[in-house]
């Protein structure tokens, strides 16, 4: 972290819960600006209290300030609220999830299965000398194949993956949550091969599963770096002034593809949103069903599966 001072009565809160999210792997330049303007808030309005009137008055303040942005940023102080519930204050508030009705999700770059072939083609082929050449396709094939977030990849730990067992451990995740992933047979192999390497390279207690060329974790910017390097040498053609695929594609693309194959095996959708929304670390039924609109064969059937929805969720199964 830069060298910056909090001043607001939150200022100890504030430097220990920066530590926690960068001791989990979350270091992101978004996060301490939006927290730093909360801060500022606090000190210029004298708040003292981290209660609704006071949390809801800065998102007000930050929305008007900047209208028609992405409500992305309300995520940090929503984060913050959930840490100092657990850590220095029960009785802290949390921002409601309701505040981010307002954002319109724009449409994904929905990946072809000849892009999907001819990228993963590529990444085998990679010309480079870091550590990419061995993991380009266990990274992005463990996002194709489980839909991970990006930085869900590059978080992992070694001991986060069990290719005995067959499975990944997905920590503390998107609003901390954690889940376990199973993995199917054609990924384990390249998992494994990707690892044997890696411990080669950089010995068996490696600082994440994934590592640039100084055995360290990799960058935030590293995979998007990558998979335009992958997409160009495919020879795969990117479109001017529209949509572009980046590494998050694998993940939509895993969720509409399997929303597509239940739909061509004849399975009630509504039934298995809940399992897909679990395996995607969802907070809500609302994000996954958001996969619905991607998908080009539901764009008609999406309101109707919507309001087909209430009342018809069975248990999800997970433990």
């Amino acid at each position: 972290m830069g060298k910056f001072e909090f001043t607001s009565v939150f200022a100890r809160e504030l430097w220990l819960f920066l530590a926690f999210k960068e001791s989990m792997g979350c270091a992101g330049a978004s996060r301490i600006y939006y927290l730093r303007s909360f801060d500022a808030y606090c000190t210029e309005h004298n708040v003292r209290s981290f209660d609704q009137q006071a949390i809801e008055g800065w998102v007000r303040f930050k929305k008007s300030s900047q209208p028609g942005s992405s409500p992305s940023w309300m995520s940090y102080i929503r984060d913050f609220g959930r840490w100092m519930r657990t850590h220095e204050n029960p009785d802290a508030y949390v921002l409601a999830e309701s505040w981010k009705s307002e954002f319109y999700r724009s449409q994904p770059y929905l990946l072809s299965s000849k892009e999907v072939d001819a990228f993963f083609g590529s990444a085998t082929d990679l010309q480079t000398t870091s550590p990419w050449r061995w993991q380009s396709v266990a990274f992005f094939g463990l996002m194709h194949s489980c839909g991970l977030r990006t930085c869900e990849t590059r978080r992992l730990q070694p001991q986060d993956v069990d290719l005995t067992a067959g499975f990944i451990n997905v920590l503390w995740s998107k609003g901390n949550r954690s889940r376990r992933l199973p993995l199917n047979d054609q990924i384990i192999a390249v998992l494994a091969d990707c690892d044997k390497i890696s411990r080669q390279q950089f010995g068996q207690h490696r600082s994440a599963f994934f590592v640039s060329s100084t055995a360290a974790p990799v960058a935030l910017s590293t995979p998007g770096v990558m998979f335009n390097r992958i997409w160009n040498q495919a020879g795969l053609p990117l479109s001017l002034g529209g949509k572009l695929p980046h590494p998050y594609s694998f993940r939509h693309h895993f969720a509409y593809a399997n929303i597509e194959r239940w739909m061509a095996e004849g399975r009630d959708i509504n039934a298995m949103m809940p399992y897909l929304s679990r395996y995607m670390g969802h907070a809500t039924l609302d994000s996954t069903f958001y996969y619905i609109h991607t998908s080009p064969d539901f764009m008609d059937g999406y309101a109707t599966l919507v309001q087909e929805s209430q009342g018809m969720i069975p248990e999800v199964g997970f433990e």
